[in-house]
């Protein structure tokens, strides 16, 4: 049997859609297939291309028939509707229902092939495999002059700390997508309480309006500005995890730089966001912060 698992989005969220579908496989003694090329081809906002050959992923890409090729925008709808009208345990096409972590994930027992589709946000769905996923999931370290010499930065800091700023609105826009400056004061006050000496890397889709932003003196932080846009992510990425402790904004991207960096007594401080207008919001759900995590 096999599990063919849909990759789409950003890195952090292509790193949430392999490790829900590895430990699926894991559990079912099943081969894991990756279709690295039906969640982008339709990406034309952010054009994202499939990041995870950086990692020591240890699965076969699926073939032209194995993503519904051709016309596989259609065939998948009608693959969803067939599954919408059956039992979930019954399903040959699962979809993800919603943003709530969805336990039946977990007590999936296949009947034959599948084909899984959702980005499965949070570590319940792999949590107890987690030993086999951050096996799979070292970074391959990039080799260039800049990010190996960032490296030997980052080491030889006592106290590295991570500090991630998600642009996912202009700077100076008032909407509520992007993490306050307030937030990160409050982050970095605490940090500054609790290790002696930290040295900030400042990692962002924007570094020097983040380091604007944040009002921080050139002196106490790095900025981490050489990786440009998505085709580098994996090196600010196997950067950041380089890092002692880490302060993240509300981003997949930061979650796993947190999650796969640090030690057993790392100090990870993130936000805390439960209403957003009169909703919950897809970040913060239960469980999908780590227990030991500080929220803000």
């Amino acid at each position: 049997m096999k599990i063919i698992t849909r990759i789409k989005g950003g890195l952090g969220n292509q790193l949430f859609c392999y490790a829900a579908a590895r430990r699926l496989a894991l559990v079912n003694n099943a081969e894991l297939v990756i279709d690295d090329v039906s969640g982008f081809v339709r990406d034309h906002e952010y054009q994202r291309r499939y990041s995870l050959g950086h990692f020591n992923i240890p699965c076969r890409k699926a073939s032209p028939k194995e993503r519904m090729e051709p016309f596989s925008r259609y065939r998948r709808s009608l693959a969803k509707l067939i599954a919408r009208g059956q039992p979930f345990f019954q399903r040959r096409y699962i979809e993800q229902e919603g943003d709530h972590f969805d336990a039946r994930l977990l007590d999936l027992r296949l009947q034959g092939d599948i084909y899984l589709d959702g980005l499965w946000q949070n570590e319940g769905y792999f949590k107890d495999v987690e030993h086999i996923i951050r096996d799979d999931l070292r970074l391959i370290p990039p080799t260039d002059e800049l990010n190996q010499g960032g490296s030997v930065k980052i080491k030889n800091s006592n106290n590295a700390v991570a500090l991630h700023v998600r642009w996912f609105d202009a700077p100076g826009s008032t909407t509520i997508n992007n993490i306050s400056a307030n937030y990160y004061q409050r982050a970095i006050a605490l940090m500054n309480e609790k290790i002696d000496s930290p040295r900030y890397f400042l990692f962002s889709d924007n570094p020097e309006a983040a380091r604007v932003k944040l009002g921080l003196a050139e002196g106490c932080v790095t900025l981490v500005d050489h990786n440009k846009g998505d085709e580098s992510a994996h090196a600010d990425l196997w950067l950041m995890t380089l890092c002692q402790h880490f302060i993240t904004a509300n981003s997949t991207f930061s979650w796993w730089g947190a999650w796969l960096g640090g030690g057993k007594e790392k100090i990870v401080i993130c936000p805390d966001l439960e209403v957003r207008e009169d909703k919950t919001s897809p970040w913060n759900l239960s469980g999908q912060l780590p227990s030991g995590w500080i929220k803000l």
